[in-house]
């Protein structure tokens, strides 16, 4: 059987786009049905994709010591669609945030939102409450993530 050029190229490109189809994951590490808030200092906001995170060094209740929590944000774009820059934090700025926990337990979640320096709250472009996002599947569910709001 002999492939002819346009067939190739179709099966080619096909490959190509399953790969990071294929890659993307899920939010089911999250905890959806814990939310968890805590206060502390910004190490390190990472503006990039596909997600963007934020490392916050918060006080551990149990031992007294410095804990650094990883929280997993939309992409810059989700990002900017909610207000967030690539300055909206920097190291040492103190951050309030609210998540949803990794069911592990390790220090990690999902942010729902963060209380800026500047006063200003600031939601996750990734993860939105049901009501915030305006793309939907035909029938009017809310496209993309949900968290039961």
């Amino acid at each position: 059987m002999r492939l002819n050029s346009p067939a190739l190229l179709i099966l080619i490109a096909a490959c190509v786009c399953a790969g990071p189809v294929a890659a993307h994951h899920s939010f089911a590490m999250f905890d959806a049905d814990k939310t968890v808030t805590m206060t502390g200092i910004v190490k390190e906001f990472e503006w990039s994709n596909p997600h963007s995170w934020l490392r916050v060094i918060v006080q551990d209740q149990a031992t007294g010591k410095p804990a650094e929590w990883m929280l997993e944000l939309g992409s810059p774009v989700q990002q900017e669609r909610v207000g967030w820059t690539r300055d909206s934090l920097k190291p040492g700025d103190k951050v309030t945030v609210t998540m949803h926990p990794l069911k592990d337990g390790s220090r990690g979640g999902g942010l729902l939102n963060a209380t800026l320096p500047n006063g200003k709250v600031a939601g996750n472009g990734g993860l939105r409450p049901d009501n915030e996002r305006t793309s939907r599947f035909p029938g009017g569910q809310p496209a993309g993530i949900s968290n039961g709001n």
